[in-house]
């Protein structure tokens, strides 16, 4: 005896061995033998054999229309058998009752199974509705086959242009552009980033870093809505001529300086910090814009300015005028540079020359100044700033050490990127150079007296702190931001605000609002300030501040590394490979000594931090930011750049400095990994 029956959905025939109660032993066309229960068996037959059996069954399927037999079932529940009554106009054969059962159960739309051989045909309009979005499915399945081969063409199908983004970074995995996009990268073996460039869709991979960056940071775009430009109080001028340092591409100038000497023979030190605090008020739309962004975005070549340029406009510190600015003025003894006396005051302060480092810095040298030598704009007060800083660094390291650190190391190098016409240029800055050394330590001095200014005043503000917190050296180095007053030994404070550029930072902006209530109010200042003590929205802004400004870190950093890859096919030309210096920073990790990039050589023998090695660059991919080098041979150089130390490690690599990336690119200010930058 042959059996017909339903195991797991699927239905076969084979023969019965025997029967033990309820079950039967079969064995199957294969000689596999199976245990099947009596109630999934469905026919019994003699003949055909069962190989036979199903071939005739399945037949039988193919040629019933499954509309028809709906049809014919009309509305009630039935069995196959009964139905194979109506069908076929006669009771079936074992074969035709077999195949009318394959057809029912391969149109689920069509019949809804009821049980064991049991169905029920399907309402109308259930069905109407089907048979539709089966329909949908075979067009779109069209459609996608044809995107799919368009895309091998190297052709982007046109429904695509408007969603490359999205497919991108954020696809709809269920949509038929995505399902065509990953047939078409599965069948051409190549990544959808990659099929994009080849297609058009993404023009080259400086766009890729950039257009990521965008739908990640700024999905709405980064243009502005229109502004109403602030109304500015009635301020008194200061009787000084100021000026600042910065890099000719420098647009948002949040800090100047000045110098006058006394009849007393003390001198006078001002630090002008631009002033959008007296426009932009807490929760105005102003206020909104800035919020938003948190900070301005650096990248080589271009920004994307926190403020709208109009607004830059009004309180950058331009030259020429007499612009809105929260001046630190420190009044010095010369004879052993001592502090007399600090005071903070809103002012207009005259900017009589905006200063260059690319005008300077051949100029301004530690011999020239130690000679007084070269001539230049504001020479003997860039000297006496000179001799001042040199004792506040002094004063640091000394602080630094007592923290238990070790001095900082001033004579590693920095870079600075400029991009025109997609070509770069990259620029060595030795660290610690005069005219840096001279906006960092103000910088530090006004951001620590700043930070006691609030701290005395019971004041909130968001401060920079480092160490003593954690386990373990790389979380007691870790830079946290907190809303009171606490140590930051690696600059070697007792307490550190960001204050000193709120053109492009809104924690500074935050700050600056607190710093002048108390210069406002005094003793009332925290009742006055726009933020009070515990203020659960300041903690708010810390929180939203730490996400924004690390996403913007990473991606200058991805920037810079995209633009020293540009850099090297540049130079490279049509060597196969290109001969380098690096130095080792620690392990497998080296530096290039004439641009800022950072590689990883696995398998490198052990070498001391600091030595030079000589590689072979053989590749590198600018969308995977990837480079690919040979280790020729190392030489332990006495005189080879110092490698980071433990402190550096945790200050350069993580965040542990006073402004870590992103900051003002290093040539607009001082270097941006400098602990003492600003």
């Amino acid at each position: 005896m042959n059996l017909f029956f339903d195991e797991s959905g699927e239905f076969k025939a084979g023969v019965a061995m025997s029967q033990q109660g309820e079950a039967y032993q079969v064995e199957l066309p294969s000689g596999k033998r199976t245990k099947v229960r009596a109630r999934d068996v469905l026919l019994q037959f003699s003949a055909p054999e069962p190989v036979g059996f199903m071939a005739e069954a399945q037949a039988i399927a193919d040629d019933i229309d499954a509309n028809f037999l709906w049809e014919v079932a009309g509305q009630d529940e039935f069995g196959f058998a009964d139905l194979g009554n109506e069908y076929f106009g006669h009771e079936p054969k074992p074969h035709e009752a077999a195949g009318l059962v394959l057809k029912l159960h391969s149109a689920p739309m069509y019949f809804y199974r009821k049980g064991k051989g049991r169905y029920k045909a399907a309402p109308e309009e259930s069905l109407k509705a089907a048979l539709a979005g089966m329909e949908k499915k075979r067009q779109q399945a069209l459609v996608q086959a044809q995107y799919v081969e368009e895309l091998k063409a190297h052709r982007l199908p046109d429904a695509m242009r408007p969603l490359v983004q999205q497919l991108l970074f954020k696809p709809d995995k269920n949509s038929i552009e995505y399902k065509a996009l990953d047939a078409a990268c599965s069948e051409m073996q190549i990544a959808p980033q990659r099929l994009m460039l080849a297609v058009g869709g993404i023009s080259s991979a400086k766009e890729l870093h950039f257009s990521k960056f965008l739908f990640e940071s700024f999905p709405k775009g980064i243009g502005f809505p229109n502004v109403q430009l602030p109304a500015l109080p009635e301020l008194p001028v200061a009787d000084v001529q100021a000026f600042s340092i910065d890099d000719v591409t420098t647009t948002e100038i949040d800090d100047a300086m000045s110098v006058t000497r006394l009849p007393d023979g003390k001198v006078r030190i001002g630090i002008h910090i631009a002033a959008p605090a007296l426009g932009i008020k807490r929760d105005d739309a102003l206020d909104a814009i800035a919020r938003q962004r948190m900070s301005t975005v650096y990248m080589p070549g271009d920004k994307i300015t926190m403020l709208p340029d109009e607004l830059v406009d009004v309180f950058t510190l331009a030259e020429g005028d007499a612009r809105p600015a929260v001046s630190l003025y420190a009044t010095l003894d010369t004879s052993d540079w001592s502090v007399v006396s600090t005071e903070t005051r809103a002012e207009r302060v005259p900017i009589a020359a905006n200063l260059r480092h690319n005008d300077l810095d051949m100029l301004v040298t530690e011999e020239n100044l130690a000679t007084n030598a070269g001539e230049y704009p504001h020479k003997e007060d860039i000297a006496l700033l000179w001799q001042w800083v040199q004792m506040l660094e002094k004063g640091r390291m000394a602080k630094r050490e007592a923290f238990g650190l070790r001095p900082e190391q001033t004579n590693r190098v920095d870079f600075n990127f400029y991009v025109e016409d997609d070509v770069v240029t990259i620029l060595r800055r030795k660290r610690g150079a005069p005219l840096d050394k001279i906006v960092a330590e103000l910088a530090i001095f006004a951001n620590s007296s700043w930070g006691k200014l609030l701290h005395d005043h019971g004041v909130p503000g968001i401060y920079r702190a480092q160490g003593a917190s954690g386990n373990g050296w790389a979380a007691k180095m870790q830079v946290r931001m907190l809303t009171h007053a606490a140590p930051h030994q690696g600059l070697g404070v007792d307490q550190y605000v960001w204050g000193t550029s709120p053109l492009r930072r809104y924690t500074d902006l935050v700050n600056q609002w607190q710093i002048l209530a108390c210069v406002e109010h005094g003793v009332t200042a925290p009742l006055a300030a726009p933020f009070k003590p515990r203020d659960a929205d300041l903690f708010a802004i810390v929180s939203a501040f730490d996400a924004a400004y690390g996403a913007y870190a990473s991606f200058q950093s991805d920037m810079e590394r995209y633009w020293c890859l540009r850099w090297l096919a540049q130079e490279k030309g049509d060597a196969e490979a290109m001969r380098v210096e690096a130095t080792v920073l620690k392990d497998e990790i080296v530096r290039l000594a004439d641009i800022p990039l950072v590689i990883k050589l696995p398998g490198m023998p052990q070498v001391a931090r600091g030595a030079q090695v000589r590689l072979d660059l053989l590749r590198w991919d600018e969308v995977d930011l990837t480079v690919e080098a040979r280790l020729l041979d190392v030489t332990q150089n006495a005189g080879a750049e110092p490698a980071l130390d433990e402190e550096d490690m945790s200050e350069d690599l993580q965040e542990g400095d006073a402004e870590p990336v992103p900051a003002e690119p290093a040539a607009e200010t001082a270097p941006a990994d400098h602990p003492a930058s600003e």
